[in-house]
């Protein structure tokens, strides 16, 4: 069994420009099909637009109001929505007000998977 505590794992910046903190991933645990990870970005940021080849994700807004842009479509979302990123499928997060969100990636979150224009 392996129990991460979040408040114990260091935060990066993610090649899309969200700052994460990996909450299980192939980093600290011995995770071969999914990630999941707490995100954060400060009122009026955003994340770069870019799309993963292989992972499908899932955000879960925890705190805050964001514009989500999946292929085009655009959309308000907050506290305890949960949105759906097909693999492959183009995407970006703004920031209205400061967030945080959960993001489960599968398969496991990878940087090489992040593809922009």
């Amino acid at each position: 069994m392996i129990v991460n505590q979040l408040a114990e794992q260091v935060p990066f910046t993610t090649a899309d420009g969200s700052k994460i903190r990996s909450i299980i991933d192939a980093t600290n645990a011995p995770v071969e099909n999914q990630s999941l990870a707490e995100a954060s970005l400060p009122a009026g940021a955003e994340t770069q637009r870019h799309y993963h080849k292989l992972s499908e994700e899932i955000y879960f807004m925890l705190e805050g109001e964001a514009i989500i842009e999946v292929d085009g479509l655009e959309r308000v979302v907050g506290p305890n929505d949960a949105i759906l990123i097909p693999a492959g499928a183009w995407h970006q997060i703004t920031a209205t007000s400061q967030i945080r969100f959960l993001c489960c990636c599968a398969p496991v979150y990878c940087h090489l998977d992040t593809y922009f224009k």
